[in-house]
Order: structure tokens, then sequence, then C-alpha cells
């Protein structure tokens, strides 16, 4: 029989206390006239959030430099970004035109939809080989077929100017943490806010500053994707091999030369990888910033989830996932090119495919003014699938409303709202105390000392409340995230034939917009707790999938061949060996289920959660700068003190089971 530690009971009398708080504790604390450990008094409340309101009006409305004023300044930088994405737009979704508004007339056609097609094909040929040339090419023919075509152009315009401003952003202020350790100290915790505070908590400030449209996207779109090409960039750099550095050094390069000639050609690869992630990440967003004026597919998606059309949302929501898949595989493709010696001849033979695109374009562009269907797809042969999607969700309605409701009750009754009690009813001075005691427990003091002071900021500025409602609502989702993915990945480990159907399963869940989960979700079960449940755990489980087989398929194959010779099933060898080994993985993929379990939950607050998420949507509806940035400050909090716990507590297994010195 197995005896618990002392540390062990020490950590279970802990618990039961706080479940004894939680159960009784609004009522001991009321007869000793100590309500106000339950309920912070409104009149301790610190006004950060007023404070940060004026502090955005003064900077929008007086704020001066001199010469120019803040708004400016602001709307000069506008100015700049403008005029690439409008010239983006122009060539690929609405052409030149002539005038302004209504009575604007096109003087020039957009590339035609098989120049554009033909361009891509070219590009996945170059880049790789034929079948990729094809896979890109049916991508973009599915656009056009399926009446896509004009919106995805307006999306692939926002991800060609935002992509390059993200990684030349990214990649310089690598390059500067890598030089200098002071700053990378300082920007690791900046990068650590912009990953996740809410993008919806700082659309306000931007609106302020940058106006509603289509550049407010864009800067938005930025801000959300630069942070991992700065991480990655810093990460390459550092990775490069110390003999290429020294040969640099032998060699007699300056500073800018070992940089630019040495060290970023030798971490190319890793540095597509970074390149790949602005690329997702802006996709990812498309959605979102089509509330601020972008257009395109995402706002085809969110004015369909506003009139819970689920046909139209699954087909602009599927047609992003195709143009994310295209421009993924591309991407990836490219960091995996190898270089082939330039050719000989004259330009045309050196760029065949160059030639042939450029061809096409002018063959295109002059067929077109005859017979329009070369330049535009004509909707007389558009597909749709949006009738199958809609008669889908009525069936599953019809014919299994009473079993999808009791599912629904079921949860809610024994186990969301037990949860939600729970979290509820521990006095906020406790909870400070048990995050505190957990800080310290696994990361020292320091750990220990950013915990209360994270925790304090979000009492004190009011938010316990909502800070609890979405620690429930985040927390339920994750449990049941990870009881269904860690399995899953690990069963991908261990047997190749599901892995591969899980490998596309995971994938395509990825590339779904977050918004495209609500849709048919909603139809399902209405809006509500549960609803935002199913939601957030369909959107959060890939991660905990992927490091669980990840962490499985990493084992040692020492440690496996060990346990076959002491004669372990293999039952044992998974539960005694494979497991206990791949735990330090498996926690940092309940890391990342956690952090993206709370993005979702802004979201979420579209299907009527009353979470930290809703005051952020409600600041931004209200544009409410200092109630959206403090709400979206609580929340960005609770993931990193999330973040930190969990990866001092892997840090810890790695050490335990002799992953790491």
């Amino acid at each position: 029989m197995t005896r618990l530690t002392p540390n062990a009971l020490i950590w279970i009398g802990l618990f039961c206390l706080t479940w004894l708080f939680a159960q009784f504790g609004r009522d001991w604390f009321a007869a000793m006239g100590l309500g106000w450990a339950m309920d912070y008094p409104d009149a301790w409340v610190i006004p950060i959030k007023d404070s940060i309101s004026a502090a955005m009006k003064w900077l929008v409305e007086e704020a001066t430099f001199g010469v120019f004023t803040f708004t400016e300044f602001t709307r000069g930088i506008s100015w700049v970004i403008e005029q690439p994405y409008n010239l983006a737009r122009a060539l690929l979704a609405e052409g030149f035109m002539d005038g302004i508004g209504r009575r604007a007339e096109q003087i020039l056609p957009p590339f035609s939809w098989i120049a554009v097609t033909a361009g891509v094909v070219a590009l996945g040929h170059y880049a790789r080989d034929w079948l990729l040339a094809a896979i890109v090419g049916a991508a973009f023919l599915y656009l056009a077929i399926f009446g896509q075509w004009e919106s995805a152009m307006v999306t692939l315009a926002s991800v060609v100017i935002a992509v390059p401003i993200g990684v030349t952003g990214g990649l310089m202020l690598g390059i500067t943490a890598y030089r200098h350790a002071s700053f990378e100290r300082v920007l690791k915790p900046v990068l650590d806010l912009m990953q996740t505070i809410p993008i919806f908590a700082y659309l306000v400030p931007i609106l302020f500053m940058f106006g509603f449209g289509p550049v407010s996207a864009l800067v938005a779109t930025v801000i959300y994707a630069m942070p991992p090409m700065v991480r990655i960039t810093t990460m390459a750099l550092h990775a490069v091999d110390p003999e290429i550095k020294d040969f640099g050094k032998m060699s007699g390069c300056t500073r800018r030369q070992m940089t630019w000639r040495i060290l970023v050609p030798a971490a190319q690869r890793s540095l597509m990888v970074g390149v790949n992630q602005v690329i997702m990440l802006s996709l990812n967003m498309v959605i979102i910033a089509s509330m601020i004026g972008a257009g395109g597919l995402g706002f085809d998606v969110l004015s369909s989830l506003r009139r819970l059309d689920i046909g139209g949302g699954f087909e602009a929501g599927i047609a992003i996932v195709i143009l994310a898949v295209a421009i993924d595989r591309l991407s990836q493709a490219f960091a995996t090119r190898t270089t082939h010696p330039p050719r000989d001849g004259s330009w045309v033979k050196r760029h065949p495919r160059s030639t042939t695109v450029l061809v096409i374009l002018v063959l295109a562009f002059v067929i077109g003014q005859f017979i329009p269907g070369f330049q535009t797809y004509p909707e007389e042969a558009f597909l749709t699938t949006g009738d199958f999607w809609d008669n889908g969700v009525k069936y599953l309605n019809i014919n299994y409303y009473d079993a999808l409701e009791a599912v629904k009750i079921f949860f809610l009754s024994n186990f969301l709202l037990p949860i939600k009690r729970f979290f509820l009813g521990i006095p906020w001075p406790w909870a400070i105390l048990m995050v505190t005691v957990i800080g310290w427990q696994f990361g020292g003091w320091k750990l220990a000392l950013m915990n209360i002071l994270m925790a304090g900021f979000i009492v004190s500025t009011g938010m316990w409340e909502k800070a609890m409602i979405t620690v429930y609502l985040c927390g339920s989702s994750v449990v049941i995230a990870s009881v269904i993915g860690i399995p899953l990945g690990v069963l991908a480990a261990v047997n190749a034939r599901a892995g591969s159907v899980i490998g596309v399963l995971i994938d395509t869940l990825q590339t779904l917009p977050s918004f495209v989960y609500l849709i048919p979700v909603v139809m399902l079960f209405r809006i509500g707790d549960f609803t935002a449940m199913v939601a957030i755990v369909l959107y959060a489980v890939v991660p905990a999938v992927r490091y669980a087989a990840h962490g499985v398929r990493s084992v040692s194959p020492e440690m496996i061949e060990a346990g076959v010779v002491s004669g372990c099933t293999k039952r044992q060898l998974l539960t005694r060996i494979r497991l206990p080994l791949a735990l330090p993985e498996i926690l940092l993929g309940l890391n990342q289920t956690i952090m993206l379990a709370l993005s979702m939950l802004v979201i979420t607050a579209l299907v009527g959660t009353r979470d930290l998420g809703q005051e952020v949507y409600i600041a931004l509806t209200k544009a409410d700068t200092g109630r959206g940035l403090v709400a979206g400050f609580a929340i960005a909090f609770i993931a990193i003190i999330a973040d930190r716990v969990i990866s001092a507590s892997a840090q810890k297994a790695r050490i335990r089971y002799g992953l790491e010195a």
C-alpha cells in the first residue's frame, strides 16, 4: 500500500479546507461580520479603468508632439499602411476605381480568377512539385466555384500586407533581443501580454487611434500575429551552430555582416516556421478583424452568425479553412525548399513559370473584355452546400432534440453548476493565499510574488466574481478537452493507422476559425454556459492531442527496450514508462489548452456567458477603453499564472524523471 507523503497530506488538507469554505464560507463569514471576505466592497475598488479611459481620451484629443498631434501621427501611419493595402485590394478584388462611393467607376479590372489560380499553381510547383501545385490550384478553384472568390481575395489582400509587416517587425525585434539580453528580458513579459490579452481588449484603443476600417484591422492583426515570429527568431539565432558563428568571427565579419550573412541564412528554416505562424495567426484574425471594418470572408462568417445562417456561415468558414490550408502548404514548402543554381539563357528561359503566368494574365485580361467569364467566374455556375448544412442541423434538431437536451442538462446539473458554485463560494482572501502558496511550491518566492500581485490586481479592480466565472468555465472546458485529447494523443502515438485519422481530424479543427464553432453549437444547444463549453472544447482540444502524442513518441527507444527486457506488458509499458516520461510534454499541452480556452472565452461571450470575456465584448461595443483593457489584463493575468505554474511543474517533472539536469 502506497503511503502519502507529508507534502501530499498538506495539499489534501488545504483542498478540503477550500471545499469547506466554498460550501459554508458565506454563512460563516456573515455570522462573524466578515461579509467583505466574500463580496469585495465597491468602496475598495481602485478606478483604474476610469483612469485608462481618461488617459486614452487625452491622448487622442489633446496629446501633441509640437509639430503635430498624436491623432495626426496615427492617421499618418494609417495612410502609409493604407496605400499598399489599397493596391493589393485593387489588384486582387476590386480593380482600380475612378471616383468615390457609388459613383465610382472601374477603369481597370482586378486580376482574373484564372490568372490568380495560375499564379498559385506556379508558386506550388516552384516551391515543391506538381502535387502541391495541384492542391493549391484546386483550393483556389474551390473559392471561385463556390462563390467565395471576391471575399477570399479581400482576405488575401489583408494577409499579403499584414504578413510582411509582422514578419519584418518580428525579425527586427528578435534580432535585437538576441543581441541584447536585457532587451530580451524586458520584451518577454510584453510578448506574454500580447499573446494572452484577448484581441478584443485592444481593439478599442486601436479604433480610437487609427479609426474604423481595414487599417485598424491590419494593425490588430499584426499585434496578434507578431509575437511567435519574435520568439522563434530569438530561439533560432541562439540555436545556430557555434562553429558557424566562430567561422564568421574568423572571417572578420562585422556585427551587421554576422547577422545578415551568417546567422540569418543559417537559421532560415527555423525562421520560416515563424513566417508560417504569422500567416496562420493572420488568417485566424480575419473574423475578429471584420468587426472593425476588414471585410472579406471574416465578415461573411460574422454576418452569418448574427443571422444564424448556418449554411452561409459554414461555406464562408470552409473557404477560410481552404485558403489557410493552401497558404500554409505553400509557406511550409518554401521553408524546406532547396535552392537551385541559376539557369543560363534569356530571362524567359530562366523564368518559365513567371513567363507562363504573365502570358495567362494578359490573355485572361484581353479575352475577359469579350467573354466576362474569363475575368470573373460566372454566378450562374456557382455551386453551394448551404442547404446541406442547414438541413443537417434541422434534421439533428428535429430527431435528436430530446437526446441533445438530456446531454446538456446532465452536464449542467452534474458538472458545470457544481464547479461554478465551488469557485464562486471561495472567499477571495483565501483564493489569493492559495494561489500564492501554489506559486511558492512550484516556482519559489518570485512566482509567489507574481501570483499575489496579479490576483490582487483582479480583486482590486472589481473583477473578482467575473474572474471566478472565467476560471470555472475555462477549467471545466480544459478538463473535458484533456479527458478527450490526452487519450487520443496517446492512441495516435502508439497506433499508426489511428494516428493518421486523428491527425486529419486535428488539422481540421486547428484550421477552422474560432467563430465557426459557434454556429452549429448554438443551433443545437442554444445559448448558455454549456454551449460555450462545447465550443471551447472543440477549439482547445488540439494541443492536448498534439503534445500527448509528441510526448509518448519522444520516449527514448532504450527505455522502451529496457521495459520489454524486464518483461513489461504493453499496458505496463504505457502506464509505467511511456506516460510518466511523457508527463512534461503532456503538462505543456495542458498549458496550451488553457491558453486557447481563455482566448476562446471572449468569443463565447456572444452566446450568453457572464465572465470576463463578456466584459471585454461589452467594452468593445461601447468603445470603453478602460473597461476593455482592465478585463483583458485580468484574463491575461489568469493565463500567465496558469502558464508559469504549469511550466514550473513540467520543469520539475523533467528533473524528477531524469530528462533534465
